[in-house]
């Protein structure tokens, strides 16, 4: 059963499908997203331009200067910010001891794919640039962001580029055609994301003629091999499960090491009550373990 603090979770999903389909309902914004999750103590935000993308460091007081986690937002493509996620990709830099950087990609429907596979990939090659060795790199992202933490490396394989050693993505949306199963088993449980909703979401992400299952825009038509250790998340109430779980059949597949931990009970992306949910805490906590020996803390 989940906390009464990870209940905000849903109540927020819940709010944001009653304002798709109830123009006259409350709009939730960006602000009530961040909101969910607490401020972490310690952690300073550096605003910058990384790679002609607006950018932001988080900074723990307690931390290894050269290792960075490349943080990539979720929103389906067409939402979310730097600022939504800062708190809670700052738990995790916090927990891990590590600076972290948010990225600020371009956002459908203005841009539509694969401007977001390629500003986070340009993300990557700038802290390159400053000279972080990639082997202390680990991607992250949630949602879409999740994607795209896999969907980057490839991005960044073709350009020649160094893999990074590691990604998390957390609720990842890998699925553009919501065909899987767990929509129909938590269709009772996940208040927002129902297969039209979310082939919507795809539709204005790819744009005309686009193909979901292109690979840089799924990761589950990608070649994955050669990728470094993956660690997904994934919460057992969420329509999405399914993309979580494809994801790490077909990394196996690949030959990936991946570790799948599913939180029952759990919501889409529950992680942004991080500070406030007990579950959100020891979610950040594993994933802040896990990465720390692959960036050789």
């Amino acid at each position: 059963m989940a906390s009464k603090q990870s209940e905000a979770v849903r109540r927020h999903w819940a709010a944001a499908r009653l304002a798709m389909v109830r123009p006259d309902a409350e709009q939730p914004d960006g602000e009530s997203w961040g909101d969910l999750t607490a401020e972490p103590r310690g952690v300073d935000y550096i605003e910058v331009e990384a790679g002609g993308l607006p950018a932001m460091w988080l900074v723990p007081k307690r931390r290894v200067q050269d290792r960075v986690l490349l943080c990539l937002h979720g929103g389906g493509y067409i939402g979310g910010s730097l600022y939504t996620h800062r708190k809670m990709f700052g738990h995790l830099a916090k927990a891990a001891g590590v600076r972290a950087l948010v990225v600020d990609y371009r956002l459908a429907p203005a841009h539509t794919h694969p401007a977001q596979v390629d500003d986070a990939a340009d993300a990557y090659r700038w802290l390159l640039d400053q000279g972080i060795d990639p082997a202390h790199i680990a991607f992250t992202g949630d949602s879409s962001g999740g994607a795209l933490s896999v969907t980057a490396q490839l991005r960044a394989r073709e350009r020649g580029l160094p893999l990074p050693a590691a990604a998390m993505p957390f609720s990842p949306w890998t699925d553009l055609e919501a065909a899987g199963k767990s929509y129909e088993t938590n269709q009772e449980k996940d208040p927002f994301f129902y297969p039209e909703t979310v082939r919507t979401l795809a539709a204005t992400f790819l744009g005309e003629g686009g193909d979901p299952r292109d690979p840089p825009a799924s990761p589950l038509y990608a070649d994955l091999a050669g990728l470094g250790p993956i660690y997904i998340q994934a919460g057992g109430d969420e329509s999405l499960l399914d993309d979580a779980r494809m994801l790490d059949e077909h990394a196996r597949k690949a030959g990936v090491d991946v570790r799948l931990d599913v939180f029952p009970g759990m919501q889409h992306t529950f992680q942004m009550a991080a500070g406030r949910a007990p579950e959100a805490d020891d979610a950040i906590g594993r994933m802040a373990a896990w990465v720390a020996p692959r960036l050789g803390l």
